[in-house]
């Protein structure tokens, strides 16, 4: 047989081929979050991981935190305040298209008693402060009543920059908000607030006061008080509003708000001798809602009827009975 071909000699292997990378970013800390992950260097040129862009402002970067943060409550509560009067100032000049007295007033004794037009203009009112209230709230707290603002500085939620800065706005958003209205409908300006022929000063000042201590101490159990609906407040505030309205437009024109009033005076250019009202007795109503709220905060109310924010029998049982819940595992 013949013998086999000899097997040529095979130098020594060649090395592993390095796997190509693709280019990767360095890991982060995982304490660092999104915004301050810095750049990273690769090849002498820095490289910024992909992010969601967020426009800003250059001008802002030098201002200080608190300050912007100023200037953005009371912007938003210009424009939150503008929104909630126009839109209840516009179905009041609706609700009113019919009437035939030139007072220019919006309380319905005066106008010509009309369930119809007294419904409107609650649902009107309470309906625009419930939509503005959830859009604008996480701007500037969506307060757009200067009782409602003094009420929160009694109870130190904001302190008396930021009141002072948002009484402003609101006021100013009143003032705007009436002019629009005045110039962008064809029919007569009738939304001023006044009190009904039968109605005494003191008599209002009261009207006044309960309504907005109504309004005042749903806003603090709603909003204020932290709970598991307080995502839902604004409906309960609006609803308020609603309820309040149905009682004081026939005998006040349901102001519970001073810059409701003083918006359209300022624009008709004329102020009756009762406007003082509209400033008294919404700031009394927020007096005596800080005092109930501050008197049943002392008595510890969370703990007279507890578990009404649980979601199950059991649940309201435990916090009843003051035992712990259970962890789930």
């Amino acid at each position: 047989m013949a013998p086999e071909p000899a097997t040529p000699a095979r130098g020594p292997p060649s090395p592993p081929r390095r796997p190509r990378r693709r280019p990767t970013y360095d890991d982060p800390s995982e304490d660092e979050s999104e915004d301050e992950k810095p750049k990273r260097k690769r090849n002498g040129r820095e490289r910024t991981p992909p992010a969601e862009e967020i426009l800003r402002l250059p001008f802002t970067m030098w201002m200080n935190s608190s300050l912007k943060n100023h200037f953005v409550a009371t912007v938003g509560e210009f424009v939150g305040t503008t929104m909630f009067l126009f839109f209840a100032f516009a179905g009041t000049q609706v609700a009113n298209a019919g009437t035939t007295t030139a007072t220019q007033t919006t309380t319905n004794a005066s106008t010509g008693f009309s369930p119809i037009v007294l419904m409107y203009i609650s649902v009107c009112f309470g309906f625009s402060l419930m939509v503005n209230v959830w859009i604008f709230y996480r701007i500037s707290g969506g307060l757009f009543n200067p009782a409602v603002t003094l009420a929160m500085a009694m109870t130190r939620t904001i302190n008396y920059a930021r009141a002072t800065l948002l009484l402003v706005a609101q006021l100013a958003g009143a003032i705007f908000s009436s002019y629009i209205v005045s110039v962008l409908f064809p029919t007569e300006f009738n939304v001023r607030t006044t009190l009904s022929e039968k109605t005494s000063l003191v008599q209002g000042v009261v009207i006044e006061a309960l309504l907005t201590a109504e309004l005042v101490f749903a806003i603090f159990m709603l909003a204020k008080e932290k709970h598991k609906a307080t995502f839902m407040a604004p409906i309960g505030i609006g609803l308020a509003l609603f309820v309040a309205e149905l009682v004081g437009v026939y005998y006040t024109g349901g102001s519970l708000n001073p810059a409701r009033s003083f918006g359209p005076c300022v624009v008709s250019g004329k102020f009756d001798s009762e406007h003082w009202i509209y400033w008294v007795g919404p700031a009394a109503g927020a007096v005596i809602a800080v005092a109930f709220y501050k008197v049943i905060k002392i008595l510890e109310y969370e703990v007279a009827n507890p578990g009404q924010d649980e979601t199950s029998e059991e649940a309201a049982a435990e916090a009843a009975a003051g035992t712990p819940k259970k962890e789930d595992v």
